[in-house]
């Protein structure tokens, strides 16, 4: 049975920009009260007059919530601020994330704990904020946001892959935890999409990278978060958008080896 978002209160990290913006303007339009958090005032605000401009009806409420979820008590705070304001939250969708590709040992320790520190813990401690009032009420769904960096590593992204990595072993192992308690845990892995962040990534992304990845296709965010919330209905757990990341998501055990040996390919002809 799909689900029905209409005066439901949904938490999205990561909301000011991207597939964060994109998915919480999608479900504001069918109906949902969005809490929306990120670090950027100013972006917060952009974000949370677009999403405004989309939604249902009038009586539904926006609020935007500044805070770094990188931060455990800003974090939490955040979530206590939103679920005071609005209510219960019926969905949790943790999209705030960060990307600094690079050579591995060009990167200093503090990338890779920034890193790991806002796309890993920003949602272990959202979740862990949200949850008891989930719990209460016995329903809800968790949605974290992976990559195809999350399936498999890629050469540039020793910063990235690893915390997407880690997103895909938190959402697989709470899954069944959470099941009995009536929440329902989703993990999206969404190809390169169209966002200030791969932007970002863009600046500093090596040439083999960039030799490896262009060939896929970029998505929009818009397109990407209509894969979610259909997923979010569905109740599917692995979210997959396009085939390239179904194929990936099913069989990357199987697909690695050929993989490897592609990405080998363009490197060694860039050595």
């Amino acid at each position: 049975m799909n689900k029905n978002f209409d005066q439901k209160h949904a938490i999205v990290t990561g909301g000011s920009s991207g597939i964060g913006k994109a998915t919480a303007q999608l479900l504001a339009s069918e109906g949902a009260h969005i809490s929306i958090i990120a670090r950027n005032e100013r972006k917060l605000e952009d974000a949370k007059a677009q999403i405004e401009a989309v939604r249902a009806n009038p009586n539904q409420r926006i609020i935007k919530i500044s805070a770094d979820v990188a931060d455990k008590i800003q974090a939490q705070q955040a979530i206590k601020t939103a679920i005071e304001q609005i209510g219960f939250v019926d969905l949790l969708i943790t999209s705030a994330g960060i990307a600094q590709p690079g050579y591995f040992q060009e990167q200093p320790t503090e990338i890779f704990e920034r890193t790991m520190a806002v796309n890993y813990f920003g949602s272990l401690y959202c979740i862990q904020a949200a949850l008891p009032a989930m719990k209460q009420q016995r329903q809800g769904d968790i949605v974290l946001i992976s990559s195809g960096a999350g399936l498999i590593g890629i050469y540039g992204y020793t910063t990235y892959s690893p915390s997407k990595f880690a997103l895909r072993g938190l959402a697989e192992s709470l899954r069944g935890e959470l099941k009995l308690m009536g929440v329902n845990v989703s993990i999206v892995y969404p190809p390169d999409t169209d966002t200030p962040q791969l932007e970002e990534e863009n600046k500093t992304k090596p040439i083999e990278t960039q030799m490896i990845t262009g060939t896929a296709k970029t998505w929009s965010a818009e397109k990407v978060a209509l894969e979610i919330v259909q997923g979010i209905k569905k109740k599917s757990f692995a979210i997959t958008p396009g085939l390239e990341m179904t194929f990936l998501s099913r069989f990357h055990s199987l697909l690695a080896p050929g993989i490897n040996w592609y990405m080998d390919r363009i490197v060694g002809k860039n050595f």
